[in-house]
C-alpha cells in the first residue's frame, strides 16, 4: 500500500475533515483556492465571511487527461456543537478539465460564501477525479442540507477524493 504524504493529510486529520467528511485517501492532485488575488487558502486558515462572499478561483493541478468534480462543504451547519444540517453544500462543480480552473466545469449548484451563524465553521473543498463526463442532472442534490461528499461520490463511483483543502469561518 502506498505511504501517505504526511504534509498533506495530516492537517485533514486534524481538523476532522477525514472523518466527517471524507475517508483516508492519498492525495493525486493539488487544490489551490484563492479569495481575491492575494489570499490563498491553507488547511486550518481562518476567512472572514466578508473575504468569502464572492466565488474563489480553484485550480486543480491534476492530469489534463482526466476530469474533476469539486464539492464544498460546510459539515458544521448550523452549529459545531450540533450539526443538525451536515453536511451543507456550499457549491458544486463538475466536468472540471485537470490542471484547469473549476470556471472551466459545469457548476452544478451555484457558490455560496461562509455564512457561520454561530462558532466556527470549517468549509471543505474536496476534488474527486471522474471517469469521463457527467451527467449534471445526475449529480444534482434537491437541496442544500444533509448534502453527503461521501454519498455524492458513491452515487457518480467517483471513489475517494483526489485533493481536499479547508479553511476556518467565524462569524464576526
Amino acid at each position: 500500500m502506498a505511504q501517505m504524504p504526511r504534509a498533506a493529510v495530516d492537517p485533514l486529520v486534524m481538523g476532522r475533515v477525514i472523518g466527517d467528511v471524507v475517508d483516508m485517501f492519498v492525495p493525486t492532485a493539488e487544490l489551490v483556492v484563492r479569495y481575491g488575488a492575494a489570499t490563498q487558502i491553507s488547511n486550518g486558515c481562518e476567512i472572514k465571511p466578508s473575504m468569502g462572499a464572492e466565488r474563489p478561483t480553484v485550480h486543480i493541478n491534476g492530469s489534463s487527461d482526466n476530469y474533476y468534480s469539486l464539492v464544498m462543504v460546510d459539515p458544521d451547519a448550523p452549529n459545531p456543537s450540533e450539526p443538525t444540517f451536515r453536511e451543507w453544500l456550499h457549491w458544486l462543480v463538475t466536468d472540471i478539465p485537470g490542471g484547469s480552473d473549476a470556471s472551466e466545469g459545469k457548476e452544478v449548484m451555484p457558490y455560496m460564501g461562509p455564512q457561520p451563524p454561530v462558532g466556527t465553521h470549517r468549509y471543505v473543498f474536496a476534488a474527486f477525479q471522474q471517469h469521463g463526463q457527467m451527467e449534471a442532472a445526475a449529480a444534482k442534490p434537491a437541496e442544500r442540507p444533509h448534502f453527503s461528499t461521501r454519498q455524492f461520490s458513491v452515487e457518480n463511483e467517483l471513489g475517494l477524493p483526489a485533493a481536499a483543502l479547508y479553511f476556518n469561518s467565524s462569524k464576526m
